[in-house]
This record gives structure tokens, sequence and C-alpha cells, in this order.
């Protein structure tokens, strides 16, 4: 057969439909591409080249950076430079075929796809889910807890971002239940190691009569997003995402890298948000903001406001904004402050 073989106008419109059908598969699987998997060039030398626009070229470009600094990579950011993480998919199917479980940094690579090998506290897999929001259907945990049945321990953990987690997963089980799961429209990708973990939302999301903002769709948007973008994998470190729609449950975003808070305001409606709400991180020692004890979470508020009165978080006390602005700085003004200066939101 010819080094560089040609193929007639048929032919080659036969393996572009194959390709995109295959593609199409994958991606509901939520498995990478084919041309993300596939090296994109190869050298006289042998050595694979990542092509400089594949998406997840950003990190080894952050890595050429450091190691230029004279600086040395941990073993897991060694481990990624490589071989993608996401790319190890067949060597998960063999060793599941052979009964066996990883062993070195393969460990650590396993991680980016659910699978967490946790010996030795135990010789099994403990397999970590995604679910936005902590949203789960009833057809969906019936289809877990047969998963858990068949291929775990029969049970499910409950984790701390409103997920949830199977234990007791033989060696060769691991990549069914990974492939179940992906028949569920569940992916795990990214559950552990150094990507983005479940996206987090308020508790009590859409059926709050208090909440100022539904956070289903936001969970929702985000997590898909994170699933098809690979450079949001393999980041220097685990990233924690939450968004609290001011409702009564709080979901605890200050504790995440990122956090997003609903609070209410005195002022005129926000364009692209409804009357009386936004959107805004808690990243740093900028504002604080009146009236909501939920925008009071940030590590850097020194005081926890209280609404004025006993009408529920995000309501209005009957207190104008005026009045409140020349009360004392206390936790009870209804003001979140800093250093003891308050300020409204502009």
């Amino acid at each position: 057969m010819p080094d560089a073989p040609t193929f007639s106008a048929d032919q080659r419109s036969y393996l572009s439909g194959f390709l995109r059908g295959l593609d199409e598969v994958r991606r509901r699987s939520g498995l990478p591409l084919v041309g993300d998997v596939l090296p994109l060039a190869e050298p006289a030398g042998g050595a694979v080249q990542l092509g400089v626009d594949r998406p997840e070229a950003v990190h080894l470009r952050a890595q050429d950076r450091f190691v230029a600094e004279g600086r040395k990579l941990c073993a897991e950011e060694e481990a990624k430079r490589a071989e993608n993480p996401l790319d190890v998919w067949d060597r998960m199917v063999e060793h599941a075929a052979a009964g066996r479980f990883p062993g070195g940094i393969d460990v650590f690579r396993w991680k980016f796809h659910g699978l967490f090998y946790v010996a030795p506290a135990e010789s099994a897999f403990m397999c970590r889910l995604r679910l936005p929001g902590g949203i789960l259907s009833a057809h969906r945990l019936r289809a877990i807890a047969e998963i858990a049945e068949r291929h775990a321990a029969g049970f499910a953990d409950v984790t701390t971002r409103a997920n949830l987690q199977l234990r007791g997963i033989a060696a060769e089980r691991g990549v069914e239940v990974l492939t179940a799961l992906h028949d569920l429209g569940i992916v795990p990708r990214g559950a552990g190691a150094d990507n983005v973990r479940n996206v987090t939302g308020s508790p009590t999301a859409g059926i709050d009569p208090h909440e100022l903002f539904d956070t289903r769709p936001l969970t929702r948007a985000l997590h898909h997003h994170i699933l098809q973008h690979r450079e949001l994998y393999g980041l220097p470190r685990k990233f924690n995402v939450a968004f609290d729609g001011g409702g009564d449950v709080g979901v605890l975003e200050d504790t995440n890298d990122l956090g997003f808070s609903a609070v209410s305001t005195a002022t005129a409606p926000i364009a692209g948000r409804r009357a009386s709400s936004t959107c805004s991180i808690a990243s740093g020692p900028r504002r604080c903001w009146p009236g909501r004890r939920s925008c009071c979470r940030a590590r850097w508020c020194v005081s926890r406001a209280r609404p004025a009165s006993p009408v529920g978080p995000g309501r209005s006390s009957g207190t104008s904004a005026s009045t409140r602005r020349s009360s004392p700085v206390s936790p009870s003004s209804g003001w979140c402050c800093r250093w003891g200066a308050c300020a409204p939101i502009r």
C-alpha cells in the first residue's frame, strides 16, 4: 500500500460522513471527538506534537512559561504534559477487560473520568457523578440505584457538593459503570483531579418563594459549557463554582473559588435581570451590599447583616435606603460592612 494513499471523491464523501456520525455519537456520550484524540502531527522523530490551535494547548504554554523560569513541574503536571488524561479511554477499556486497576500516575489520570482507585482503604473504584445543581429526576435516581446494585456496593454516598458517589466497584466494572451513566446522560468527566468540580446551586431553587433568582438554568448551562470545553480540564488545581439565588437556604457560595450571589437592590431594574435582583461575584474586598443576608457571606465582610424586621430574607422591611444609610453601623442595620464603612450598591 502506498505511504500516502489517495481516495476517490466517493470514498472521501463516505469517510467524511462516517466520521461526522461517529463524532455525533461520541459527543452525545460525553466522549472527546475523533479529531481531539488522534494526533494532528507526527514529526520524523516520532514524538507527537500538540496542535497549537487545540484548546488544551493553553495549559502547555503555561507549563512552558513555568519551566522557562527555572522551576520544576510536579508529577501531576508532568503526567498531563505527557498525555492528556481525557485521552486514556482506550487504556481504561483494556484495563477493565483484564480486570486490572490503574497503577502509578494512571490513578491520577483515571480521576478525570470520574473513577477513583481508593486503595489502600479499599481495593476498588469509587465513581463520583456530576449532577449540576444537585438536581436528579426520579427515573435517573432509580437507574443509578440499579447501577449501584449491579456493579457497585449497592449504595451511594451523598457529597458536600450535592452529588453522589458509588463505591465498591471492581476493576472489571469501572468502565461499565461509566458507560451506564453515559447512557443516562450523566457524564462524570472532570469529577476529580485538577478540574472544575460539580457546579452547585441553591438547594431549593425553583421552589423557594423568597428566592431572588432561580439558579437552575445557570448551573445547567455552566455544566454543559464545561463538558464541551477541553481547556477547562487539567487546571493547576481543582476549582469550585456555586450560584446562590438569595433564598431561605444558602449554598455557601463564599467557600467556593467562584461564588455568585443574587442580591436585592433599591435601584431601578437592571437590564437582563428581573426587577430587584442581580448577580454579583463575591471575589474580593470591593463592595458591600445592603439589605441581604446572603450577600454577606464573603470572607471580607466583618459583620453579617440581618433583615431589619422579621419579614423574611430578601424582602423590604419598609425602611427606606436613605434612612438605613444614616443608621449606625451594626450587624442589625441591614448593611454588610467592612472596616466600619458601609456602601450601597451602585
